[in-house]
């Protein structure tokens, strides 16, 4: 495995950060909300009650997966049998990686988006098959990417990954899209993993659909969803996967020899919180736009011009004209020195990366405000 290229952005920041420079993060995904009053608050009572320190059930409790289902109703108008179709995962990056092992296996290949979250590219690598690339970007004909690089890739893929609203590049998509996709898929007999992890954070009143509101999404799909950025629950680790019930069987089957599922009482923290805190990601959507109306704002103002993306926790920026002559390490590094903002660079995200850095909106609007007057300092070719 090659170095995380993160962490090379992370020593620089540790290393501004101990000698007294305030360092404004517009990095690491890290979302800095607090979780629902309510989940910390039924966390602690369950923690005190000694039964729930025993092992739990890897699938998830049976209130659990009902809560995320009723979740699914609502918000998708997606029917889910919480027994078969629902699974509870330890995170999204650990229910997606353990499928990569039940659908892969060496002489196997999987279509991933480029550029792409690294856990998308390298899940389907630990399960020993190989990777074909979808060009991903908002400008790109998405749908017409994924049957070129399915018609092109040998041997053909088993599994296509896709994630929208889509991290790093913003890109978003309709539900005639999904449609396409799944009829395509149940052509070829292909399984379409997608990761929903910015369900709830569409902007300027879009709401991202989900793949398992297409027709016949059920016989070809499954859908990873989040409780990290739409209930501010990162450290948690509580995600869930839904959809083809024999996709969710086999994962289930793994899961029981490798894990006894989340902390009991973190799942009934969560139970109560999908049930009682309906409207909570309502609360968080209209923080992170406004934190995108600001940086939007503050980049364009300084001259480095970017379209605001229509969804995610990101912004998915080329470098400016006049600096790239340097990649994207170089860049965010210099970044860090010279205006004391800490950006994601682009070519850790595999192909199609390099040349951009990623801003995360994970600092509120005075933040973000103070990183722009370092950036203009730092930038002065700009203009």
């Amino acid at each position: 495995m090659p170095p995380y290229v993160f962490t090379i952005i992370d020593s620089l920041k540790i290393e501004a950060r101990r000698a007294g420079i305030d360092v404004i993060d517009l990095g690491f995904g890290n979302p800095d909300l607090p979780s629902p009053k309510i989940a910390v608050d039924k966390l602690t009572e369950a923690a005190r009650n000694t039964r729930n320190h025993r092992y739990s059930s890897s699938r998830g409790l049976p209130k659990l997966r009902l809560a995320f289902a009723d979740l699914y109703k609502r918000r998708f108008n997606v029917d889910l049998d919480p027994e078969t179709e629902v699974i509870s995962t330890i995170g999204a990056k650990e229910g997606f990686s353990h499928l990569m092992w039940v659908l892969l296996q060496a002489g196997d290949a999987a279509l991933v988006p480029a550029p792409s979250y690294p856990i998308h590219i390298w899940g389907p690598l630990f399960a020993g098959a190989a990777v074909r690339e979808i060009r991903m970007g908002t400008q790109e004909n998405l749908f017409d990417n994924i049957v070129e690089a399915y018609e092109y890739s040998w041997p053909k893929p088993r599994v296509i990954v896709l994630s929208f609203p889509h991290n790093p590049t913003t890109a978003c998509v309709d539900l005639e899209f999904f449609q396409r996709v799944v009829d395509f898929a149940r052509e070829k007999e292909v399984i379409v993993v997608h990761d929903n992890a910015y369900a709830e954070l569409g902007f300027d009143d879009w709401e991202p659909p989900s793949i398992l509101q297409a027709d016949g999404a059920k016989e070809c799909a499954v859908e990873l969803y989040s409780m990290t950025k739409s209930f501010s629950m990162a450290g948690w680790r509580m995600a869930f996967m839904a959809g083809n019930s024999e996709v969710i069987g086999a994962l289930g089957k793994l899961k029981s020899y490798l894990d006894y599922g989340t902390f009991q009482p973190i799942q009934i923290a969560a139970t109560v919180t999908l049930n009682e805190d309906q409207d909570h990601p309502k609360e968080v959507q209209p923080i992170y736009q406004s934190r995108r109306d600001t940086l939007v704002s503050g980049l364009n103002n300084i001259g480095w011009n970017v379209e605001p993306p229509k969804g995610t926790m990101f912004l998915w920026a080329p470098i400016p004209e006049p600096y790239r002559h340097m990649d994207s390490v170089e860049f965010a590094s210099m970044l860090i020195k010279e205006a004391h903002v800490a950006v994601s660079p682009g070519v850790g995200f595999g192909p199609g990366g390099e040349g951009n850095v990623r801003f995360a909106l994970i600092e509120n609007e005075e933040r973000i405000k103070q990183g722009m007057r370092g950036l203009k300092k730092a930038l002065p070719k700009l203009g």
